[in-house]
C-alpha cells in the first residue's frame, strides 16, 4: 500500500510541472525492488473496463526523450536495445544493426522487422487505469523511456501475436522468458499505478511460484 501512495503521490505532483521539472522528479524518484511474489500482491485489484477506448488516445511516436536528436521514440529505443548498434543516418534513418527478441529468442534485423511493443499495451493500460488519466499523462506512458522494461523491441510476429492481451491470456512463446515477462509486467504496472484483475492476477503469482530469487524492480512514474 505505501509503495502505491508513493506512486500516486509522485503522478501527482508531475501533473502540475513542466517537462523539464517532471523529468527532474523522475531522477530523484526511489527505485524499488520487491521479490516477483510480493510486487504482485501490491498492486490493487479491480474489474477492468475498456468503455471508450481508442489507441488514438495514447500519442505516441513523440519526439523522444531527447528532442534534439531528430529521432523519434521508436528510433531511440531501436538504439538503446541494439545488440549490434545500427549506423543513425539523416532524418535518423537506421540503418544495419541487430536486436534480440526475447519473447521468441530470435536475432532481428533490420530495424524495420521489429516492432515496439508496450509491454503493458495500451489498451490494457487503460483497462487499468488510464481511462482517468490526462492525455498528457497517456502520452507519457505511450513514450515512456525512463523504465527500461517499459518499451521492448520484439519480432513484429511475436508483439501481434500478443496484441492486448494480458498474462492470464498470452506469455512468451520462449520458456526463458516468463520470469522476465512477468516481472517487467508487474513492474510497469506499479510504475504507474495500473490495477490487475482477478485472472491476470492468479497467473503472476502462478510465475511467481516458479520464479523463485526473481526480483521486481521500478521507480514511480512522474
Amino acid at each position: 500500500m505505501m509503495i502505491m501512495m508513493r506512486a500516486a503521490t509522485a503522478a501527482a505532483l508531475a501533473l502540475s510541472l513542466p517537462a523539464t521539472a517532471a523529468h527532474a522528479a523522475e531522477q530523484r524518484a526511489v527505485p524499488q525492488v520487491l521479490p516477483m511474489g510480493v510486487a504482485v500482491t501490491a498492486l490493487p485489484l479491480a474489474v477492468e473496463d475498456r468503455t471508450g477506448y481508442q489507441r488514438t488516445s495514447f500519442k505516441h511516436w513523440n519526439a523522444g526523450a531527447n528532442p534534439s536528436d531528430g529521432c523519434n521514440t521508436r528510433a531511440e529505443v531501436l538504439i538503446a536495445e541494439a545488440v549490434q548498434a545500427p549506423e543513425v543516418g539523416p532524418g535518423c534513418t537506421l540503418t544495419g544493426g541487430v536486436w534480440w527478441s526475447y519473447y521468441d529468442e530470435r536475432e532481428v534485423s533490420p530495424a524495420g522487422a521489429l516492432d515496439i511493443d508496450h509491454l503493458v499495451p495500451l489498451a490494457e493500460a487503460w483497462d487499468s487505469g488510464a481511462s482517468s488519466w490526462t492525455a498528457q499523462r497517456r502520452e507519457a506512458y505511450a513514450n515512456d523511456q525512463g523504465q527500461l522494461s517499459s518499451l521492448v523491441a520484439v519480432t513484429a510476429r511475436s508483439n501481434r501475436s500478443k496484441a492486448d492481451q494480458d498474462p492470464a491470456e498470452w506469455l512468451p512463446p520462449s520458456a526463458d522468458a516468463l520470469c522476465r515477462y512477468g516481472a517487467e509486467w508487474t513492474a510497469t504496472k506499479l510504475r504507474w499505478g495500473l490495477a490487475v484483475d482477478e485472472l491476470e492476477r492468479d497467473r503472476l503469482l502462478e510465475l511467481a511460484a516458479g520464479c523463485g530469487g526473481t526480483d521486481v524492480e521500478f521507480t514511480p512514474a512522474p
